[in-house]
């Protein structure tokens, strides 16, 4: 658990390194209108009114009516000019006709931010769009900022600030953007059971005319009262930014993001292997745990994940010590832990000895300790044993599985005392280590004393082993990121050459791609390990390739801006030793090729020497409209056409970047070598990643790159096949 001192830190680094967002002038506003506010208690304009008198809201309200003289008591104004002080925050609840008009009316007020419910926007088609336009433009024009449209709308329970007119939902540290209603509402009845769980500020972003996410993650990075910032995301507007921003609030505080769906880029024909992998939903959760987000894959887990993080913060790693009192859910214990990538902490000697002093003698001492009855009649043993463990250097998280809570329920009555002197032992230890303490317990739902009791003090008490595992992982993966990943310096771009840049300017002028000869070229201007080729643009000039290169196998592949795919044409023949093979099977790709495409602009064909045998490995980059230029990179062959094993990162990398993508393979046993192969060159093929990351930073003309394969050696590696497709937007310098 943090203590004051660090928390301290984190605040005075907050305000040196994030610029304060404008968002704190109107999320905590000192004055409200209620434009359309209503008498009808089905409309939002009441239900906003009532949720404001009932929350005891401190500042000032000006409801919107020219119809009627108060409303609940509140004296009412016909527009907003004749409201006679200033105004923070508008509430709109006036369909979406009025509103260009409306902004218009906020801008000559002064208002800073107008939360907008109506919907019949851009969502409704291209009507509903420019209609959107133009409440944006009335907007920027007046200084007004937009929540929504198509917003659920917002609170801030710190400032008694419910427009909603959620019941029973009480102040607390997690802060909630959802672009679903619903989800808040789930999460609220969710916490309202839990009892222990509140929230800072929610925010409904709609259709993110005007504020995105990013700029909601940056308000709650700043907000004193948000501990933990968690947003349900069905699309981002601008993923770049959000990665930005996201990089800069995770060191200082946890987000935790549920994405439902895949980007846009998912659902369009891509024209590279790499881009039919990206734009995928995989491709989001790598991009977002790069830069120190939580993400939760399954809706039930968002507000436990939320709940630990905002109290626990973060692990030094992922050896997990269990203490369980039953084998069967010790069992069910580990095999979580398992799937979740996280370990059994090997205990030390002096541990084992410690325990057994206290247990039974049938109890067992290794990692998950099953104390196997010893704490039947005296449960304060539980307390005993996270302590030892807790003090072992090798362990970084506690877990306490079993039935604690419920001892004088399922035993005697008279065990009471003893769980509730385990709850105190249990805070205490809690204080005085820095080590994560997680308990579940099959009693959690009934809320025992001790459970209440641990709750009371900033314990978290599960009802789930799965969810308490999900908690030790994001733990265990936020103590990782911030001692590996925070503060490494991102890779530098490499420096374009004028040579270059004009091999792409030709090929734009020319309306194609980079040929495979002008992308290695590339490369290896950059220092990439290439094959030599020649290019030969008649049978005639195969005689240079043997030549050159000698009596070795080679490969030989059509030079063609019309064949993307050449293997498909036939525009690819392997294994060519002497000049006569050469030839004909220049004459059989030209034949090939001609009856594939007859308009072919064929250009020649590309000779190299066939690469040595070794393991294939896929690097892509695409420039996805989401989030930028992406790197990727998984094993060749079955592993990434069928079984897509892949990992993804943005672009600029860090050497941990890098090196984590290969970890994350699931086909990472393989670059270890099996069955009596030698590894393969794992700084190699990062300083690969890393060099790739830098050409894309340099080359904005650089649209989607395919290195397929790569073959990588115990030393080294090399690029077999490389293709560029140019961006036609972006004209070389």
């Amino acid at each position: 658990m943090s203590d004051t001192g660090t928390e301290a830190a984190q605040a005075a680094h907050a305000t040196q390194t994030i610029r304060r967002s404008p968002l704190h002038d109107f999320l905590a506003p000192d004055s409200i209108a209620i434009i359309g506010a209503s008498t009808d208690p089905t409309k939002r304009g009441y239900k906003a009114m009532v949720g404001l008198i009932k929350g005891n809201y401190g500042g000032k309200v000006y409801p919107i009516n020219p119809k009627v003289p108060e409303i609940l008591g509140v004296p009412t104004f016909a527009t907003l000019d004749d409201v006679p002080g200033p105004v923070d925050l508008a509430l709109i609840c006036t369909p979406a006709a009025t509103l260009p008009g409306l902004m218009a009316e906020c801008g000559r007020k002064g208002v800073k931010g107008a939360v907008i419910l109506a919907s019949g926007f851009r969502e409704t088609g291209a009507e509903g769009a420019r209609l959107e336009q133009q409440v944006l433009e009335a907007a920027r024009a007046g200084g007004v900022r937009i929540i929504g449209p198509n917003t659920s709308g917002m609170f801030n329970l710190h400032k008694q600030v419910n427009l909603l007119d959620l019941r029973n939902v009480k102040p607390g540290d997690i802060g909630f953007i959802s672009q679903s209603g619903n989800m808040l509402l789930a999460l609220v009845l969710e916490a309202e059971h839990n009892g222990h769980v509140g929230f800072s500020t929610y925010v409904g972003p709609g259709n993110q005319t005007d504020i995105g996410f990013n700029d909601y993650l940056r308000y709650l990075g700043e907000d004193e009262h948000t501990r933990v910032a968690t947003l349900y995301v069905e699309g981002f507007r601008d993923g770049q930014r959000f990665l930005e921003v996201a990089r800069e609030i995770t060191p200082l505080k946890p987000v935790v993001v549920y994405k439902s769906g895949a980007t846009e880029m998912g659902k369009k024909a891509a024209s590279s292997h790499t881009g039919a992998l990206a734009g995928s939903y995989a491709m989001t959760v790598d991009l977002l745990r790069q830069v120190g987000v939580t993400v939760v894959r399954y809706s039930d887990r968002i507000l436990p994940v939320a709940e630990g993080l905002a109290l626990l913060q973060q692990a030094r790693g992922k050896r997990v010590a269990v203490i369980a009192d039953g084998g069967g859910q010790a069992t069910i214990t580990s095999d979580r832990l398992s799937e979740a990538g996280l370990e059994l902490a090997e205990l030390s000697a002096a541990t084992r000895k410690r325990l057994a002093a206290i247990l039974l003698p049938q109890a067992s001492l290794v990692n998950p300790v099953d104390v196997a009855g010893s704490s039947d009649a005296n449960p304060e043993v539980l307390a005993q044993c996270m302590e030892i463990v807790a003090d072992d250097d090798n362990v970084d998280a506690v877990f306490l599985v079993g039935m604690f809570g419920g001892y004088h329920t399922r035993f005697a009555e008279s065990l009471l005392g003893g769980e509730m002197r385990a709850a105190e032992s249990m805070i205490e230890l809690a204080r005085r280590v820095d080590k994560p303490l997680v308990i579940y317990s099959l009693y959690a739902p009934v809320k025992p004393p001790a459970l209440r009791r641990l709750h009371e003090a900033g314990l978290p008490v599960y009802a789930s082993i799965e969810h308490a595992v999900r908690v030790l992982e994001a733990l265990g993966e936020r103590g990782i990121y911030l001692a590996h990943q925070h503060g490494q310096p991102l890779h530098a771009s490499a420096t374009p050459r004028e040579d270059m840049q004009a091999m792409f300017a030709r090929a734009q002028n020319e309306g194609r791609d980079l040929y495979e000869f002008e992308a290695k070229a590339l490369l290896r201007a950059h220092g990439v390990a290439v094959a030599e080729d020649v290019v030969a643009h008649s049978a005639d000039e195969l005689a240079a390739a043997v030549a050159r290169f000698g009596e070795r196998p080679l490969a030989m592949k059509v030079v063609s801006k019309d064949i993307l795919h050449k293997s498909d044409a036939g525009g690819v023949k392997l294994n060519l030793v002497g000049e006569s093979a050469l030839r004909v099977a220049f004459d059989q790709i030209m034949s090939s090729c001609r009856a594939y495409d007859p308009n072919a602009d064929i250009r020649g064909v590309l000779v190299t020497p066939m690469a040595p045998k070794g393991t294939e490995v896929i690097i892509g980059v695409v420039r996805d409209p989401i989030f930028g230029p992406v790197l990727m990179v998984g094993l060749g062959g079955i592993f990434v056409e069928i079984l897509e094993d892949v990992a993804f990162r943005a672009i600029p990398l860090s050497r941990f970047d890098a090196e984590s993508m290969v970890e994350q393979l699931k086909g990472r046993k393989i670059l270890a070598g099996v069955r009596g192969e030698p590894p393969i060159d794992k700084p190699a093929l990062v300083e690969l990643l890393l060099t790739v990351s830098g050409i894309v930073r340099a080359y904005p003309q650089l649209s989607e790159l395919d290195l397929n394969p790569v073959i990588a050696y115990p030393d080294g590696h090399a690029v077999v096949d490389a293709r560029i497709i140019t961006n036609r937007a972006v004209m070389s310098a």
